[in-house]
């Protein structure tokens, strides 16, 4: 019985958080169920240095997003202080927001640049933004002012 009510529990927490976090905006890059970061926890790039995957059971909704977390630590600072934790141009590919576009950022393909979390598409983007960060980060920001309102298919 007590397995049963578990598993109720964890379903009902689960629903709650999708619907609580169904109006995420175009500004982030979010699933149609609100889900940020495609479940990776973003405190963990920078304590562990590497991509880790949150727990369902572990999770927190900051602009109508949903982002899990490995630890309740990692959930703790993240809730004290989200904006430090959060990947720049709403989790959208660093070098497409520099190109002008937005294109799913891969939480596998990142880098932390002066405090701050950048993810790209791919490995072969990936690549070519670190050729020049600075410059393309300088770009992703002023196009950033532009596109951040602007859903992705309207920028084709």
């Amino acid at each position: 019985m007590h397995i049963f009510k578990t598993l109720i529990s964890g379903a009902a927490l689960s629903v709650a958080l999708a619907t609580t976090s169904i109006a995420a905006g175009v500004e982030l890059n979010a699933s149609s169920t609100g889900l940020a970061l495609q479940g990776y926890d973003p405190v963990a790039y920078f304590t562990q240095g590497e991509p880790t995957k949150g727990d369902y059971r572990i999770s927190s909704v900051y602009n109508d997003a949903t982002y899990r977390f490995a630890s309740e630590e990692h959930k703790a600072a993240f809730d004290a202080d989200p904006e430090s934790y959060l990947p720049q141009y709403g989790g959208y590919c660093a070098f497409g927001a520099a190109m002008g576009f937005k294109f799913d950022g891969d939480p596998e393909y990142w880098k932390i640049v002066d405090g701050e979390l950048f993810l790209n598409l791919s490995k072969d983007i990936q690549v070519r933004w670190e050729e020049d960060i600075p410059g393309l980060i300088e770009r992703a920001d002023t196009n950033w002012t532009d596109i951040a309102d602007k859903a992705p298919e309207a920028l084709q």
